[in-house]
Order: C-alpha cells, then structure tokens, then sequence
C-alpha cells in the first residue's frame, strides 16, 4: 500500500498555524535569495518530451511557511518552471470548491511581498496568491498554472463526484474560469488519493471511474486547457495502480504525476529506516517493487506513453530518531523532530542540519546523531535527470516550492 502524503494533507485555515505547515513538506500526499529572475523561455504546452518542469505551489504557505508567490521569483525557481501547480482546491458536494478563499483571492499584500514590488490596495477586484501568480505570469510569459483539486485531505470527495462526471467537470471548469481570475489558469490537475483504493478512505468507486472523470473534464475544458493527474505510484501486483484504469484515462490527460516519493517513512515508526523515494531497488529494500523505476515501468507497460508521464521529485526528506545503524535498514524508536510535523523536512533545512552521509538506489541518506533521513540533493536529483531522459518521460515535477534553497538549488539541478 502506498503510504498516505501527509505533506500534501491541505490544513483548515483557523488551523493553519498549527496545522496545516505539515504539508509543508511534500506530497501528501511541500525562500527568497538574491537574485532577481528574468523571463525565461518556458516551454509551452506542447513542448517535447523530457522539458516539463512543474511544481507545486501550496495555498498555505503563505502562513507559517511564509512563501509567497514572489519567492518563485527572487530564487529565480520562476525562469526554471514550465508549470505551476496550486494546490488545493477542494473537492464536495460532488463539485471543485474554493480551499482558503482568505489565501487565495482576499488576502492583501504588501510592496516588498508582492511579485512586482506593488501593494495591493482595499478596493482592487482580485488579491492573494491568484493576483501575485498573475504578476508571475507577466513576467514569465511562458508560464502554465493549473489548479489542482484533491489532495489527501480533500480526495473523500471524489466519490460523489464519480457519480455524475459531467455535473463535476461542469462545476470545475466554471470554478477555475470564474471571470474574477479568469487569466489566472491555463488548466486543471487531479489528485485523487485514490481511486477504487484505499487513501484517507477507502473508495469503491470501480475501475472505470478515474477514466470517466478524466473523460468528463476533458470533454468540458475542449482541447486547449491543459489537464492533468497526480496517481500513485504503487506498482506492486494487485496493488493502487492495477485498481483504476489509468492506461483508459491516458488518452484525455495531457500528462500524468506518479508521485514517486514517500515510499517509505516514520509511519512505521520501528523501521527499518529506508529512502522514501529511491529510483532503483536495493539489496534489503522493505518492500519488493517500492521505488520509481518499478512504477514508471508498470506504467509504461500498460501503454500509457512515456512522453505523459512525468518523473517526481521530493522537495524534502522522511527521517526516524533513536537509530544506531547508518547505513540504510537500521531499527528506530520513532519518527525524527521535523520543524512543522516529525518524520518530515525541508531540504533547505536538512542540507545544513543533517547533510547527506551516502547514497543508495539513486537518492541520498543521512545519519546525525540518532537521526536517520533520506532525501535528494542536487546530485541524485542529476542522477534522477539521467534516468528521465533514457527513459524518454515528458519531464520533471516536484512538491514543493517551499521546500527549495533561497537560491533554487533543487529546481536548477533539474534544469
């Protein structure tokens, strides 16, 4: 089973300060420097395989995390992007719904926040994280930002979705073209976690219901709105990819995110400690066909084409404490104190706090007193950049933005 994405968890907004800064990290599922970014040419939508590069953006991190549209921009992360992700939108009632409508569209920033050095006013029609993604926009005109929907916390509402596709796609399409930020979004990105599986809830929707919502959504956005799906990554026998016909979905998405990271983590709090996104197997590896080379495989077996699938990036590590072993396998007492939620953490942090100690199965791990975590760097991410290319996949995406360096160290490794 794959493991839920707690990083990707979208926390309720009176709780965001306490909350919700888990997701902070990842999946689940998430600086500025310097310099100042210019445009760059960003690939457009139809670009050839292996030059995507989408990450997502959290609508939460504009609390505690404090990360802000102009981040993108003064890393120089916003010339490194094809894509923007924004995640979450929520998913009940059997329609796409606002998440944090205060985050998204209300919340006034100030001159030295804003993308392009100009506050927000009182009267203006559209503030908050819509309005600085449209000055990013303007100054990467090449830049795509779909609105994802789902996530872990949000996925439960699929099933009812599932039951009129088209109702769904119809509430979705009106949502992200609403005429107050109508320029905003050049698409729409599923994540349900997951369909005829288990994720927060177990969903008996049957198999053919993932490829009838993507079926609804692309007949509803027409040809030219991008729109896309975040799936699992379990490639065992009879495990979540075998539980919903994504190779029948394919054909309506422009591409798929096989989140290929928290395979393993302090969730099994015993251990054995173990890299949470290895690109390859490894001799001791806790669970056969866990790591991304199997799921990329599995997937391109059942004929979905190489050129829709994009290779996933974790933009943090899962650690234990109360290890004693440093290679990789060692027992452990818990997961290790993480700044937002234990057992997870940025790379920013972790690259001074815990620098990486080896590598194994193309990803890096570290061993700092009693704590042991796994994460990539900039040289298992080239690693990992070698494989995409041989294996001819539609490029790179990652969560999250937040979780790179001031200067983008992570993003320019994949460029």
């Amino acid at each position: 089973m794959h493991v839920p994405h707690l990083p990707r968890v979208r926390p309720v907004r009176a709780l965001l300060s306490a909350l919700c800064s888990v997701a902070l990290g990842a999946g689940l599922l998430a600086g500025a420097g310097p310099a100042t970014a210019t445009a760059a040419p960003a690939p457009a939508a139809g670009a050839a395989a292996g030059s995507k590069v989408v990450g997502y953006f959290t609508e939460w991190g504009t609390y505690d995390r404090e990360y802000h549209a102009k981040n993108i921009e003064t890393s120089g992360s916003g010339a490194e992007l094809t894509h923007v992700n924004y995640a979450f939108g929520n998913v009940t009632g059997g329609k796409c719904a606002m998440g944090d409508a205060y985050a998204a569209t209300d919340r006034a920033y100030t001159a030295a926040e804003s993308v392009d050095g100009v506050a927000d006013t009182w009267d203006q029609p559209l503030r908050g994280n819509f309005n600085q993604l449209l000055k990013l926009k303007k100054k990467h005109p090449d830049l795509k930002i779909l609105w994802s929907f789902g996530g872990w916390t949000w996925s439960g509402g699929f099933a009812e979705a599932a039951r009129n596709p088209a109702a769904f796609a119809r509430s979705c399409h009106d949502l992200v073209e609403n005429s107050k930020w109508a320029d905003v979004f050049d698409g729409i990105d599923i994540d349900w976690e997951y369909p005829n599986a288990c994720g927060p809830s177990c969903d008996t929707s049957g198999r053919d219901a993932f490829p009838e919502l993507m079926s609804a959504l692309r007949a509803e956005f027409g040809p030219d709105y991008l729109v896309t799906a975040a799936i699992t990554a379990d490639a065992t026998p009879g495990g979540k990819i075998d539980a919903a016909d994504y190779a029948g979905a394919a054909q309506y998405v422009d591409w798929y995110n096989p989140m290929t990271y928290d395979f393993f983590g302090a969730w099994d709090a015993t251990g054995p400690t173990a890299p949470h996104s290895p690109l390859n197997s490894y001799s001791g590896i806790p669970k056969a066909g866990y790591h991304t080379s199997a799921t990329i495989a599995k997937l391109k077996g059942l004929g979905i084409p190489s050129s829709k699938l994009l290779l996933g990036i974790g933009f943090y590590g899962r650690g234990w404490t109360g290890v004693t072993r440093s290679a990789p396998g060692g027992t452990a007492t818990g997961p290790a104190k993480g700044t937002y939620e234990n057992g997870i953490e940025d790379y920013k942090v972790l690259k001074s706090t815990c620098p990486a100690t080896g590598t194994v199965a193309g990803t890096a791990y570290a061993k700092c007193g009693s704590d042991w975590w796994s994460y990539d760097t900039p040289q298992t991410i080239a690693t990992k950049m070698t494989y995409k290319d041989q294996q001819g996949l539609g490029g790179t995406f990652f969560w999250e933005l937040s979780g790179d360096t001031a200067d983008g160290e992570l993003i320019k490794a994949i460029d």
